[in-house]
């Protein structure tokens, strides 16, 4: 038996000249969570094979996941076959085994969310059907209800995501035969608007205008870009002040802490001004960096007003929350020029579609590359010849004696 896992790749974006059967490392790969590929014989002799994206996040999570489908299938080629057809349950009586799954494998936060879209949409619409009775029928008409409810199109997919992993985990586990067509609605890309974040000079008056307390808090989040519960997390021991970056290991969610959200650790460089914030605000209160007198860590509920207050003192007509520090580092980065592919490794964002909610601040570079053309004639070290002309020798600046020492 083998299992392979690796990067769940959507698309490709090709350089040009690029045969496209085998691409080059120049050709971006746009990834979206992992994918895991089983390879095996059966016991009754049969080839079995099966290659899908992963419904659980992390490298280490879908191994382990891969491997529990493996023995399942292994357990289902040897299972005595029923004769009658095993009956299928609702919706409402799978949900139990659906949450524990995700209590298994996903973060607290996320499990809330979706106890909260079952008990609050799905099951009043879909509780009572059988899981083999949804079709897209049914989906359009849950669609058009949550419409005439003045849900938003991105709300309903959201919704529609879980009952879509719902029914696959149901095929997973042999309690529905196959799943049916969950269409979402097609949304446009959602921007960052200005009242989200903050100009440059904006960020400066809200630092000058904060309450001397909070001031290297708000410097480090317009630096950084963490995200509030990150922030709340985040410990001395996760600050190197001497190379100038810190590792975000976890965030907090109503008192709890777990993994950051995507399962994984990241760096972030630190700005100069961000290292010379942290080093006039190192404390030995206690192991976190943002913590009470007592070295006590910060709740969410302490922060609530800290932004909003600020920019009251600011005099700034906007009424951003601290979730808009995060937006204000991005789109400072994306508006300076940074790529869009560094915005989204800072920020942690699994896809770049997060992150293309900022493009629209992106310089016009586009322009700036078709001006290119407009520039000076540059045909590198050698030059076409025709006729009896004489070719233009090969210059060699930088060869000379590049092979000495070999």
């Amino acid at each position: 038996m083998a299992i392979y896992v690796r990067p769940f790749v959507t698309s490709v974006a090709h350089i040009e000249g690029c045969s496209r059967n085998k691409c080059g490392p120049k050709c971006a790969r746009i990834k979206d969570g992992w994918e895991f590929h089983i390879k095996m014989v059966l016991p009754t002799g049969e080839f079995f094979e099966e290659r899908k994206k992963s419904p659980v996040p992390g490298k280490t999570a879908t191994q382990r996941y891969a491997e529990e489908r493996a023995a399942h299938v292994v357990r289902a080629s040897v299972a005595p076959t029923s004769v009658a057809k095993k009956e299928v349950v609702t919706v409402s009586e799978f949900q139990e085994h659906f949450l524990t799954f995700s209590r298994t494998n996903n973060k607290p936060s996320t499990v809330a969310a979706k106890v909260g879209l079952l008990k609050v949409h799905l099951v009043p619409f879909f509780g009572a059907m059988k899981m083999d009775a949804i079709g897209p029928a049914e989906v359009e008409r849950y669609k058009a209800a949550k419409l005439t409810e003045a849900q938003e199109k991105k709300s309903i997919n959201n919704h529609l995501t879980a009952l879509r992993k719902l029914l696959n985990l149901a095929v997973e586990w042999g309690a529905l035969e196959r799943a049916p067509k969950v269409r979402g609605f097609k949304v446009k890309a959602d921007y960052v608007s200005e009242d989200h974040f903050l100009t440059f000079e904006e960020a400066d008056r809200l630092v000058v205008a904060a309450d001397s307390d909070w001031r290297p808090f708000l410097v480090v989040a317009l630096k950084t870009g963490l995200r509030v519960g990150e922030l709340l997390a985040l410990k001395w021991q996760d600050i190197d002040l001497v190379a100038g970056h810190l590792i975000v290991r976890r965030t907090l969610w109503r008192d709890q802490e777990g993994p950051p959200k995507g399962g994984s650790n990241r760096k972030v460089p630190l700005s100069d001004v961000a290292i010379a914030t942290l080093k006039a605000y190192r404390h030995l209160k206690g192991p976190y960096v943002f913590c009470d007198a007592s070295g006590a860590r910060l709740t969410h509920s302490m922060l609530k007003d800290v932004v909003p207050n600020a920019c009251r003192r600011a005099g700034l007509g906007k009424r951003i929350t601290t979730h808009g520090l995060r937006h204000t580092f991005a789109s400072h980065l994306v508006m300076r020029g940074a790529s869009l592919k560094a915005v989204q490794e800072l920020l942690g964002h699994e896809t770049i579609e997060m992150t293309l909610r900022y493009a629209h601040l992106t310089p016009d570079v586009k322009r700036d590359a078709v001006r290119l053309l407009d520039g000076p004639k540059n045909l590198g070290d050698i030059q076409e010849t025709t006729g009896n002309q004489e070719k233009t020798p090969r210059r060699t600046e930088g060869l000379d004696g590049a092979g000495k020492g070999i």
